[in-house]
């Protein structure tokens, strides 16, 4: 049996009664999958006959084993961000591919999977263009933290969070998709709130790529800016020396990107909850797990710029990491007064340093 025998919405997302039952099938598929290739089973067969949740995570497990060798033998600790783009997406159009071989309403998944996709293109573009996927390309904060620790914690650090954690949760938060699966046994048909999440989720998508261009606008102008001396695309000298992009979304938010990514994954957890009715459940620990590792990342990303600008401990204080603090944009700021001294205060100072002079 790879599917749980469901009554209730609420017993969807029940972890003892939709996961716990099939953890079994995780330790068997190793010696299954060596009769696969002993030509003593058929893959297909066993695709259909494991629970989709075991398959999925098993296959991250698997990734994650790829991407600590690949690592370890290039000495490049990249391998998670270039597929980090894509994994989510391939997960829900596995759950997706397995309601289907199986005859199973798929609606609701499909709609999971349209946003998925549109989330995929963007990101891999935007990763694509800033030239992560050219050959020894590293995203520079690992080479910061190897800089800053011992050699061997930073491989153990490599063979637990970079390569293997890092790809769990990549599953994990593709992961409430599954609950929707199994609460589209008992209501398949697409509803309004499926649309409705699913157009929420279109619009952070929609916010994401408005902050990348503008980034990308930004980041291009200032790079002509250094080779030429010419201040282009719309923006003022004063604003290329600053160093970091001020304008437009990054006007309210330091990261509306970041705002943004981590409110597509929460949201998609939410839609689980309401699918099977409940206000809170075992699937929200990918979407929770997201959220601290970008406080941690952001944390980091903002140590480096504050050390590289000297504006963006004013830009810090004045606009929110992730939520605007407050309705006007930022706005940088002039310089500062001179400071007035009355000739009576210099005279009381003259007094008080004579003084100071007498009793030594």
């Amino acid at each position: 049996m790879a599917l749980p025998n469901l009554h209730a919405l609420e017993d969807c997302a029940d972890f003892t009664k939709v996961v716990q039952p099939f953890i079994p099938q995780f330790y068997d598929l190793p010696a299954r999958l060596l009769d696969v290739f002993a030509g003593r089973e058929n893959f297909l067969q066993l695709y259909a006959e494991t629970n989709p949740l075991i398959s999925g995570f098993a296959l991250s497990l698997a990734l994650g084993a790829v991407f600590l060798v690949v690592a370890e033998i290039n000495r490049n600790y990249s391998q998670v961000d270039r597929c980090w783009s894509l994994l989510p997406t391939l997960y829900i159009a596995h759950f997706d591919a397995w309601a289907r071989l199986h005859g199973m309403p798929s609606q609701r998944i499909d709609a999971a999977l349209i946003f998925s996709t549109i989330w995929s293109i963007r990101l891999t573009r935007n990763y694509w263009r800033k030239g992560g996927y050219n050959v020894g390309s590293e995203d520079y904060r690992w080479e910061i933290v190897r800089r800053n620790v011992p050699k061997a914690v930073f491989h153990v650090f490599n063979w637990t969070f970079i390569s293997f954690l890092q790809s769990i949760l990549l599953f994990l938060i593709a992961a409430p998709v599954y609950t929707v699966l199994l609460a589209s046994t008992i209501e398949p048909d697409l509803t309004s709130a499926d649309v409705a999440a699913m157009a929420v989720n279109l619009g952070l998508v929609l916010t994401e790529y408005i902050a990348d261009e503008e980034q990308w606008a930004y980041q291009s102008a200032k790079k002509l800016y250094k080779d030429t001396g010419k201040a282009t695309g719309g923006y003022e000298r004063a604003d290329l020396d600053r160093g970091f992009i001020t304008s437009g979304l990054w006007g309210y938010s330091r990261h509306p990107n970041f705002a943004a990514e981590q409110s597509i994954w929460f949201v998609l957890y939410q839609w689980s909850c309401y699918a099977t009715r409940t206000l809170y459940n075992w699937a929200g620990v990918g979407p929770s797990f997201l959220i601290l590792l970008f406080q941690g990342s952001t944390w980091l990303t903002e140590l480096i710029t504050a050390g590289k600008y000297p504006e963006y401990v004013e830009y810090q204080r004045s606009v929110g990491m992730f939520t605007p603090k407050a309705l006007s944009a930022y706005k940088t700021p002039g310089p500062k007064a001179p400071q007035i001294i009355r000739t009576s205060e210099l005279a009381k100072r003259q007094q008080e340093k004579e003084k100071q002079q007498k009793q030594k």
